[in-house]
């Protein structure tokens, strides 16, 4: 018998009981699995485990979690915010999926070393006498229920433990952490709140409800953005507060909504919310007659409309997310950012940065398909630009093809592997193969306009013009702001489809002056315009940034897939402008592959 003095008292959690809880949270759905969260837990817990809490300082976790260097200050509040939002996501965790876990973790304000305490009550004397052999919070023999669900949970502990041991095996890198998860990369977060119904019709909240669901199939196709899942979604209220979604759910925007529908006239409006500051960043109103088009049709059409002004790669977020001033430590989202401001002016410069940037990404977070794919695309680019060419076994275009197919067997429907992995093979000399692979990808994602700008310039350089322009227009309509490389192809294409007035204006509205293709293509038109000063100032910028270009003009655009007849009309064109290319440099059908 217990002395009564310690009856209903009980020992504190154990080390193992903590780390069992510990992976219950870090692999729960309801636990955010973006950004650090996971890691930061992690290296809390284990630090006061191996009895280092008086370590677990801001300036240790920037270090050992954020990555930053040793002049770290307080002045950066990094930590103190990421703190704040690992506290909401705990207390979100054990409201919600939480409720009935033994172990209840938290991270008393003021500090950063957690407690641990039991969740149940301790058991009456009674209870302890009839308590089967099982873990210390066992359940009583009575309860046979209570028995299925407590193994329940502890098979489904095993299965989350041995997910994260896999996913440490497979990994390229340990996590920083020792034993814990790897952090996910910062990529901005959005969460949909399901559309308002304000019809007056019985169909109205089929219409709703329906629409809610096609955004939450669309957005998450793209990439480069972490989307909520339906679950989520469906908790919230169409009114849901700003501050809610920032602080329990720790998501950076919010896509809100309302649909209307009165007799056949049925209006959507969609607004995109910066849950920082609650500024509305982006809103716009469809309107459709019920009457010409069916309900799915308005539901996709809205869908993709929405989802490519928000989520493309030129788009709202992106261009609110480029906005703010970059971290001390480069993230791999950041890496991202950089990648598609590079692709907006091709210069060496920013290629190197990139490269550079990327190139750590994929080393911290081996599993990232993105990085993996933007990497390849880079990589060409030391092949099709000459851009800082990197010495070695393999060339350019071979590492590329190795990147993309990286990115793909991570991810085989990532649009951006699939776009690399098409661009590859096209300077591969598989245009066959490339051409099916970018008809996947646009298969894939529908909305994505760096993709339909690649594939509309490989289509047109690879002779066929009108497609591939019918997709750059496509890409400038749904992007008009995006990539100047998007107008530059245009209006090669309208050149080659005898179009010069428009291919003068698309020229001048391209307007990249650190890339040198671009002033042999404006050289090409102003001379083919009559605007001979113009071609002349074009040319000779071109020549003096790419000396080499013109004694090998004939491997340089083949390498791009140019049929002899194309690349017969650029040269007269380059002619035409005062560039003084050799005959030795006119091309000749028979030394390539049949004909071609």
């Amino acid at each position: 018998m217990q002395n009564s003095g310690t009856i209903g008292r009980r020992e504190p959690p154990g080390a193992e009981d903590i780390r069992v809880q510990l992976q219950r949270v870090v692999t729960s759905s309801e636990f955010p699995s973006f950004g650090r969260g996971a890691a930061f837990l992690t290296y809390i817990v284990e630090e006061t485990l191996a009895g280092r809490a008086t370590r677990l300082k801001g300036f240790s976790i920037a270090l050992e979690v954020f990555r930053r260097d040793e002049h770290f200050t307080q002045e950066d509040p990094v930590v103190r915010i990421e703190a704040g939002r690992l506290r909401r996501a705990l207390e979100r965790y054990y409201f919600v999926a939480g409720q009935t876990d033994p172990v209840r973790i938290d991270i008393p304000k003021g500090g950063y070393v957690p407690t641990f305490k039991w969740s149940t009550p301790p058991p009456s004397e009674a209870e302890e006498e009839d308590v089967v052999a099982m873990p210390r919070h066992g359940i009583p023999r009575s309860s046979p229920w209570q028995a299925i669900q407590t193994l329940m949970v502890a098979g489904l502990t095993v299965v989350g433990m041995l997910g994260v041991a896999a996913m440490s095996w497979f990994s390229a890198e340990s996590s920083p952490v020792g034993a814990g998860l790897k952090a996910m990369p910062d990529e901005p977060s959005l969460v949909i709140a399901p559309f308002a119904n304000l019809g007056e019709s019985p169909e109205a909240r089929l219409y709703t409800v329906g629409l809610t669901e096609e955004l939450l199939t669309t957005l998450p196709r793209f990439k480069e953005i972490k989307v909520f899942g339906r679950e989520t979604s469906k908790s919230l209220t169409p009114d849901v507060d700003v501050a809610q979604v920032r602080e329990q759910l720790g998501a950076r925007y919010l896509l809100a909504g309302a649909v209307r529908v009165s007799g056949d006239r049925m209006r959507v409006s969609a607004r995109l919310v910066d849950t920082g500051d609650g500024a509305i960043l982006w809103s716009q109103n469809y309107d459709n007659d019920m009457r010409s088009i069916d309900l799915f049709k308005v539901q996709s059409d809205v869908a993709s409309r929405v989802a490519t002004a928000v989520a493309q790669p030129y788009g709202i977020i992106a261009q609110a997310d480029t906005a703010r001033p970059p971290p001390d430590d480069l993230g791999a989202y950041e890496c991202t950012l950089t990648f598609y401001a590079y692709r907006t002016e091709l210069s060496p410069e920013s290629h190197a940065l990139v490269r550079n940037c990327l190139e750590a990404a994929v080393a911290r977070y081996p599993g990232y398909a993105t990085a993996w794919a933007m990497l390849s695309m880079i990589y060409l680019d030391e092949d099709k630009y000459k851009f800082n060419r990197t010495p070695g076994d393999t060339t350019p275009t071979e590492r590329a093809l190795q990147t993309a197919r990286r990115a793909i067997q991570i991810e085989p429907a990532n649009t951006r592997g699939l776009q690399a992995l098409m661009a590859a093979l096209f300077f591969d000399h598989e245009p066959v193969e490339a051409i099916e692979i970018g008809e996947r990808a646009l298969a894939t994602n529908p909305n994505d306009t760096e993709l339909m700008g690649e594939f509309g310039t490989r289509l047109a350089i690879a002779g066929q013009w009108g497609r591939g322009a019918a997709l750059l227009d496509q890409a400038i309509a749904l992007n008009p702001g995006g990539g100047g490389f998007y107008r530059g192809n245009r209006a090669l294409a309208s050149y080659m489809l005898g179009e010069t007035t428009d291919a003068v204006i698309g020229i001048r509205q391209s307007d990249m002056q650190k890339f040198p293709l671009f002033h042999a293509v404006a050289a090409i038109i102003y001379a083919e315009a009559g605007l001979t000063a113009d071609a002349r100032r074009e040319g000779e910028t071109f020549v003096k940034m790419r000396p080499d270009f013109i004694p090998n003009i004939q491997a340089e655009m083949s390498s791009r897939g140019m049929s002899p007849s194309d690349l017969a009309r650029l040269i007269a064109g380059l002619r035409k402008a005062g560039l003084k290319v050799s005959d030795s440099s006119e091309p000749i059908a028979a030394a390539l592959p049949d004909g071609t």
